[in-house]
């Protein structure tokens, strides 16, 4: 079928925004008004990536910088009208459809996802559970996770890296981290070792009181002393919960 001569008049000059280095504009449009369109849509969007990546931007010469933006704003596609996902799309652009150029750090997109998720857990809706009593017994407690909370492992520490900070070399064991969101409405992260990430995700995945998943973390990491394993876990817990990353359930010692 026959594409209209005003669609692919449409089609070009959309094209040319987008790229403006690879697709001429169409004819008889003044060079001016084509340069304030082209600054709009760029300045826009790279308005909502410096808002959403700005450890990225910081570690980032401007011609590399530009040249992301540029790239992203061309080659992808995004699936969602929101502006608030342009973040996630930006991330999806770096995963599978920009092809790297040989400079790039080794981190790049374990620091964009980390970044995020900080973006993610800024705007979420979801709410944290209400105020709940301190368990008398915490060994006998089913807790819950909060929606806020996010458990990640990577390969660098993304949350030191800055413009002062760049590892080349990933961390032995990896990197553990939670990132939440607090009571009082602010993103924060907590380091944490292998064993707490397990337990969490113990906790995400059971609902079982904390002293059977601790049995059920002993024998996994062939840790025959469970009581140093509830002294450990115990103070991890009252940490946990009050960062709002935890909560015991109401009827705890029923």
């Amino acid at each position: 079928m026959t594409v209209p001569s005003f669609q692919r008049t449409q089609m070009q000059f959309a094209g040319h925004l987008r790229g403006p280095d690879r697709i001429a504009p169409p004819a008889g449009i003044e060079a001016r008004r084509l340069a304030i369109y082209r600054d709009l849509i760029y300045n826009n969007i790279e308005g909502f990536l410096l808002n959403g990546f700005p450890v990225l931007r910081s570690i980032l010469d401007d011609k590399r910088w530009h040249s992301l933006v540029s790239g992203f704003i061309a080659d992808h596609r995004c699936q969602t009208p929101y502006f608030l996902e342009i973040g996630q799309e930006f991330l999806r652009y770096l995963q599978e459809i920009r092809q790297p150029e040989g400079w790039e750090p080794p981190y790049l997109l374990e620091l964009c996802h980390y970044e995020w998720v900080e973006l993610v857990l800024d705007t979420a809706t979801d709410e944290l559970p209400g105020s709940r009593p301190t368990p008398e017994d915490p060994l006998a407690t089913i807790y819950d996770v909060s929606p806020l909370v996010w458990r990640l492992s990577y390969q660098f520490p993304v949350h030191k890296i800055s413009e002062h900070f760049q590892p080349q070399v990933p961390v032995a064991g990896g990197v553990h981290l939670l990132v939440y969101r607090n009571s009082g409405d602010e993103v924060g992260f907590l380091e944490i070792n292998q064993v707490v990430a397990r337990l969490i995700q113990l906790i995400e995945n059971q609902q079982v009181k904390l002293g059977q998943l601790l049995l059920q973390l002993a024998e996994e990491i062939h840790y025959p002393d469970i009581a140093a394993l509830e002294s450990f876990a115990i103070p991890t817990l009252h940490q946990l919960t009050a960062l709002s990353i935890l909560f015991p359930r109401p009827d705890a010692n029923r």
